[in-house]
């Protein structure tokens, strides 16, 4: 379980708090609420504030909200004592009542495992179509600075150009085992922007593409990173269900949580930003023989093991270049390398 006095997370936190380009100011004395508060960058967000209370005297009220409010107890027992700090039992499908003031929302709470996407759409639907909804409508009654929704590069669905900037759609097949999770993303953020035309709440949105950290769910998620990753923290031998042909581009956390705190504090109202880093492409089987390099004393290898039919759940979108020049213009930096960002995700386990 990872937690907020971790030395890997003290290190991202120091290292997102300077980066230079985030006006760190605004949020001096506001009040934050973040729902899907276990979640990985939901996680690093709430840490983040934290440390800005710490190191900077900010005086932030974070408002953290969590479905399983056992984990989150447990994710955040170095923030209990903290007197500004508020953890909440809270299911997104349901009305929220929370009588002080809000200025800032992080919607978070979702899901994108493809094991959760196979076993419960209907719940993943909920909590990002009346979830949004939901927390549309606090704040709208607490007339909140900015809302924050994390969405996915999934929202683009099959690439019909080489480069995805904020304005490039391709089709879905709507009856795929898969649909219910880019389909609601894609529901709430047209329900984002006709809120923000029909009432002025100020929304943005953050298009996040793998992203990958200290944090992140290991075992029986189903995403690739996070299978690969668990075979190396069981000294597993990696075993590769395809060809390994396929490509991907993976955001370090810190660098992801960075730009949605630019989005969040700079963004402009009703705007969408793409968030991932193609700075390192990689195919799937030389991520596996990298993490093999990078880890020699696990004594682990390679192996192939492909079985006749893909599990539905996968993403079959297909691989296109994730263009974050929009963010890039708001200041964003990519600060960590896959490698480091791979020795980071280990240690934060082992140390």
């Amino acid at each position: 379980m990872i937690n907020y006095q971790n030395r890997i997370v003290q290190e991202d936190m120091s290292t997102i708090v300077s980066q230079s380009y985030i006006q760190w100011d605004r949020m001096t004395n506001k009040s934050v609420m973040i729902t899907g508060a276990n979640g990985m960058l939901a996680t690093y967000m709430v840490y983040v504030l934290a440390y800005l209370n710490e190191t900077q005297n900010a005086n932030i009220k974070i408002i953290a909200t969590a479905r399983n409010i056992e984990k989150a107890k447990a994710r955040f027992s170095d923030l209990s004592k903290m007197s500004n700090f508020e953890l909440i039992k809270h299911d997104v499908t349901e009305n929220v009542n929370y009588e002080s003031n809000v200025d800032y929302i992080v919607h978070a709470a979702s899901n994108a495992s493809p094991r959760f996407i196979l076993e419960d759409p209907v719940g993943i639907i909920n909590a990002n179509v009346i979830g949004t909804l939901n927390m549309l409508k606090l704040a709208e009654a607490k007339k909140t600075t900015n809302f924050l929704f994390l969405s996915t590069r999934e929202i683009y669905g099959k690439s019909i150009q080489d480069k995805i900037d904020e304005e490039a759609y391709g089709g879905f097949d709507i009856l795929a085992a898969r649909a219910c999770y880019p389909e609601s993303k894609r529901m709430a953020e047209t329900l984002l922007k006709s809120y923000s035309e029909q009432y002025g709440v100020p929304i943005t949105i953050a298009r996040i593409a793998h992203s990958y950290g200290p944090g992140m769910v290991f075992d029986n998620d189903g995403r690739i990173m996070s299978d690969l990753l668990s075979n190396v923290l069981h000294n597993e031998d990696i075993i590769l269900k395809s060809d390994g042909s396929a490509e991907r581009a993976f955001c370090y956390l810190s660098d992801a949580v960075s730009a949605l705190f630019l989005i969040l504090l700079q963004g402009e109202n009703q705007n969408a930003y793409n968030v991932g880093n193609e700075d390192s492409p990689v195919q799937i089987r030389d991520l596996a023989s990298k993490l093999v390099e990078l880890f020699p004393e696990k004594e682990i290898k390679v192996v192939f093991d492909i079985p006749k039919n893909m599990s539905a759940g996968y993403s079959k979108m297909g691989r296109t270049f994730l263009d974050t020049t929009k963010i890039e213009n708001l200041g964003w930096k990519k600060v960590v390398s896959l490698e480091e960002g791979l020795k980071r995700t280990i240690q934060s386990v082992e140390v």
